[in-house]
């Protein structure tokens, strides 16, 4: 069964461990028929320095999609933006080179820091996608950033209606992922093996000249 990592911080363990967007990404899983075993590995306070700290532990299950969504801890302490585009780039550089593929939510730095620097927050997230040919969810916190009915009484984490929120906004771009993963993961593992005077397999499957 293909699996997924979620490797991000406090937003991807609100509410409660077991009820966040990473368990409601999972029941849309189920939901849809989509087979996939969705883990989180995120941490409270973490940054992207961290997360790239965490990346070899998160990936110790060997997933076959890695979802970064991380970032908010650094804009509002106001991380150094090359320090934050150098760590992202790192963890999804490192995940790639293992054939993971990468979903990268967007993140946003309230003004704390300078208005200049969240907007260059802002672009840093829509470059590395383009930089590296992978899938983007704009925000991960459309809809849920200063609705209160979205988050919890702190006003900044979210809460069971936000969890919700936020895995309806990532899912349109993870499940066609996982349908893609899926169906390469099921086309393997029907292939039989192959018969050396044909280069075809009894499953059907060609398998090219070394």
């Amino acid at each position: 069964m293909p699996r997924v990592v979620v490797l991000g911080d406090s937003l991807a363990v609100s509410p409660a461990s077991q009820l966040n967007f990473t368990t409601e990404l999972q029941a849309r899983a189920d939901a849809a028929g989509v087979r996939a075993r969705i883990a989180n590995a995120s941490t409270w306070g973490d940054t992207t320095a961290d997360g790239l700290r965490r990346l070899d532990e998160a990936l110790a299950i060997q997933p076959q999609v890695l979802v970064v969504a991380l970032g908010a801890n650094d804009g509002l302490r106001g991380v150094s933006l090359p320090a934050v585009e150098r760590n992202l780039t790192e963890i999804i550089q490192r995940a790639q080179d293992r054939r993971i593929h990468v979903l990268l939510a967007g993140m946003e730095a309230p003004p704390v820091n300078g208005f200049d620097y969240s907007i260059q927050f802002h672009l840093l997230f829509p470059r590395l996608a383009a930089k590296h040919d992978i899938p983007l969810v704009p925000f991960l916190l459309a809809g849920v950033i200063l609705n209160p009915d979205m988050n919890g009484p702190d006003g900044i984490h979210p809460n069971a209606a936000g969890a919700r929120r936020i895995a309806s906004t990532v899912w349109p771009y993870l499940e066609p992922m996982l349908r893609q993963v899926s169906l390469a993961h099921r086309n393997l593992t029907e292939c039989s093996p192959l018969r050396e005077d044909t280069g075809w397999s009894a499953g059907g499957c060609f398998h090219p000249p070394a």
